[in-house]
């Protein structure tokens, strides 16, 4: 049986981290996509393959190669797309163990449908992370959705941040957010950025649910998540004519933070990975969690799938 493929959509970022714990210094590492591929690495089904389809800047490739060799379940002879512009760079300064301020530099473009039509045909599932926000444009994402029969899953993180002239990131209102509903199964954003789509969650739920979304997953730090999902994650399941729709809040598991960053890409791509494997919402929420405080006491993404997966990992 030949194994069924899910295709990465992201950016790989090199991070220059402050303040992430005061008695360190500065932490130079890759972060962005690379925390979701260690997610994936960790919770996919064997019968799963990892197709990444990223785009890095040439002055870094050489590292990126080194770094996507290390996903066990990558796709054998798949690789990233090597571009002549500068790779994404990102500056996080926190200002608590949740809060942070983000400044981004680099020259990666988007994708053309073009370029990622061809790229999809033989995929079973997308996960796409906007980690630049600007990975493609919603009409891009529309052609993608209109020629995909799979399920996909958004995270719109970065879709809600606008970047000033000197890159520093701001939360922002998402223009014609309901045509990018319309191009998810499952879409993921933060506490922040959901309140940016709109004051009422309910609402904005149900929005999205009208729009054809499966489910909403809600990222709420060290509380855990909330979902709003039609049945227990089965496409279409209906009762008496009408969708059942479920939502709840699970907790996550207390721990002793080290690391709080890229926790929220290991929930959405544990989540999806359970999902893919026929998990109902709140079983893969649960999941998500989990893996999500197990990212918390680990710094980086460079060995993350193998402590994700419960092995002793030295720095």
């Amino acid at each position: 049986m030949s194994s069924r493929k899910i295709g990465v959509v992201g950016s790989l970022v090199w991070d220059e981290i402050h303040g992430r714990d005061p008695t360190t210094p500065v932490v130079e590492e890759w972060g962005g996509i690379a925390y979701a591929l260690g997610g994936f690495d960790a919770a996919l089904p064997e019968d799963w393959e990892i197709v990444p389809l990223i785009k890095v800047g040439r002055d870094l490739a050489p590292q990126a190669e080194r770094f996507l060799q290390s996903i066990a379940q990558r796709r054998a002879g798949s690789r990233f797309i090597e571009v002549p512009a500068p790779n994404n760079r990102v500056v996080l300064r926190y200002q608590s163990r949740e809060r942070r301020c983000e400044r981004m530099a680099g020259g990666v473009p988007p994708w053309t449908w073009d370029e990622l039509g061809p790229m999809v045909r033989d995929l079973d599932a997308i996960y796409l992370n906007f980690i630049s926000g600007f990975e493609l444009s919603v009409g891009t994402a529309a052609a993608l959705r209109a020629a995909f029969a799979g399920p996909i899953y958004g995270d719109l993180h970065s879709l809600l941040f606008g970047m000033g002239i000197d890159g520093l990131r701001n939360l922002q209102p998402l223009p014609d957010a309901a045509s990018w509903y319309r191009c998810f199964d499952f879409i993921q954003v933060n506490e922040d950025e959901m309140g940016q789509l709109s004051p009422d969650p309910l609402s904005l739920a149900s929005e999205m649910l009208v729009a054809g979304v499966e489910a909403l997953f809600v990222t709420l730090g060290e509380r855990g998540a909330v979902y709003v999902g039609k049945g227990k994650g089965e496409r279409g399941k209906r009762v008496d004519g009408e969708a059942v729709v479920r939502t709840a809040r699970l907790e996550s598991p207390p721990v002793e933070v080290l690391d709080p960053t890229g926790c929220g890409d290991v929930f959405g791509a544990t989540v999806f990975a359970r999902l893919l494997a026929g998990g109902s919402i709140e079983a893969a929420v649960v999941a998500g969690n989990l893996a999500a405080a197990r990212n918390a006491t680990f710094r980086g993404a460079t060995g993350l799938a193998r402590h994700l997966r419960g092995a002793l990992v030295t720095p």
